[in-house]
């Protein structure tokens, strides 16, 4: 029976990307997939570069871009290992997390996995390739009778596709996706593969 309605978000892990070029060729690996914790909404929005020449009256000839998705992550809070991982802060020698308009000249990428629950069984996604804007720094007082209200931090997200010739955005398990596969997705990042001719 295939699926019918989604609702949640849990789940949410990322890998760190690592691209390299040997011979123009650029092939991608991943690091160690970790949790990030305190999901509470995600939304992500594809968009396509259009490109239509126009002869004899019609659309002679369309082209489409690669395209992307963009989209934004709230969660609880961004973890502080996610942070070290991007290189977004360093800890100096007495523990204290520090921020160096040098540490965003480079852009890290990471494999972005979470899944959607479902009537059938949660649906498993990643995106191969995405980068991250840093969060706002804010905050509120406590409430009248110091009542807490949870604040949350919410990051920008960009996915494109990966720079090997496969050019994958986006995977998504289905019906037809074996339990090996499915029980296994948040233990290593899943690349597809396809049979010759298949």
């Amino acid at each position: 029976m295939s699926k019918t309605i989604k609702f949640g978000l849990k789940n949410v892990h990322y890998a760190i990307v690592t691209e390299t070029t040997t011979s123009g060729t650029t092939t991608s690996s991943y690091g160690t997939v970790k949790p990030w914790p305190g999901a509470v909404s995600l939304s992500m929005q594809a968009s396509q570069d259009k490109t239509v020449f126009r002869a004899d009256d019609s659309d002679y000839y369309v082209s489409y871009g690669e395209g992307q998705y963009t989209g934004t992550l709230e969660t609880a809070l961004i973890p502080e290992e996610l942070k070290k991982d991007l290189g977004w802060i360093k800890e100096d020698d007495n523990g204290v997390a520090v921020e160096s308009s040098e540490d965003y000249k480079i852009t890290k990428y990471v494999a972005l996995l979470f899944e959607f629950n479902n009537d059938e069984k949660a649906s498993r996604h990643v995106f191969y390739k995405t980068s991250f804007s840093r969060a706002d720094i804010a905050g509120q007082t406590t409430g009248e009778g110091g009542t807490i209200e949870p604040q949350t931090e919410t990051v920008n997200i960009t996915a494109v596709p990966r720079a090997d010739a496969d050019r994958f955005i986006h995977a998504e398990t289905g019906s037809s996706t074996g339990t090996t596969t499915y029980n296994n997705w948040y233990s290593t990042v899943y690349v597809p593969t396809f049979t010759p001719g298949g």
